[in-house]
């Protein structure tokens, strides 16, 4: 016997619809069963910009480092810290 599925809401903005969602289940209004995965290419995570004091000689290090591999120093960083946190 199949669900019966309540009409989803037209909703006037994205914060009423948050709300309406932090109260009822979805699966109330839809059929996960039929559900498609999505790929976003174009999708780009969004970034935080923080300050980090390094010692100078650090910074010259990973600059060096990053001269020696043809990127920038910052990537490098971002790609150091990714791989610390995997555990490669």
């Amino acid at each position: 016997m199949k669900k019966q599925l309540k009409t989803l809401p037209e909703f006037s903005n994205e914060r009423e619809e948050r709300r309406f969602w932090e109260t009822h289940d979805s699966t109330d209004y839809l059929d996960w069963k039929q559900a498609h995965q999505v790929v976003m290419p174009n999708l780009k995570p969004t970034t935080k910009t923080i300050s980090l004091r390094l010692p100078q000689h650090l910074l010259d290090s990973i600059k060096t480092a990053a001269h020696a591999r043809d990127v920038p120093y910052q990537s490098l960083i971002k790609v150091w810290l990714q791989e610390k946190l995997h555990g490669h």
